[in-house]
């Protein structure tokens, strides 16, 4: 089973930046697609940012079109959310993902993922 450990939240203000890294580790040569997800309390989990093994392909959530960048190192371990420009609506715990996807699936759609990170929080204050 694939392990997911994420890091790099925090609390900033409105218009800064922060970087999400998340670690896998454990047998994962299943995996085809990793994302981040959010979630605040009382809302269902959300899809945020999705990429296709190797990089090949990404997909974001309208909301953060144009702020938000995924990522992954070339050994595929560790997967990052390069997060600018960030809003108030921002704030959520950020929870990253390992799952199977097709290439031309939904990669933000929860439907794809089976492994999950503990979460690290970010808060965006106005």
């Amino acid at each position: 089973q694939v392990q997911l450990v994420e890091s790099g939240g925090g609390s900033v203000q409105a218009g800064g930046s922060l970087r999400l890294s998340c670690v896998a580790s454990g047998y994962n040569s299943r995996a085809t697609c990793m994302g981040w997800f959010r979630q605040v309390p009382g809302k269902e989990r959300e899809g945020v940012a999705g990429i296709y093994s190797g990089g090949t392909r990404t997909r974001y959530a309208d909301s953060v079109k144009d702020r938000f960048t995924i990522s992954e190192d070339n050994a595929g371990n560790t997967m990052y959310l390069q997060m600018n420009n960030l809003k108030p609506e921002d704030t959520a715990m950020y929870y990253c993902a390992a799952g199977l996807c097709r290439l031309w699936d939904n990669l933000i759609s929860l439907d794809y993922y089976n492994d999950w990170g503990q979460g690290t929080q970010v808060t965006v204050s106005s």
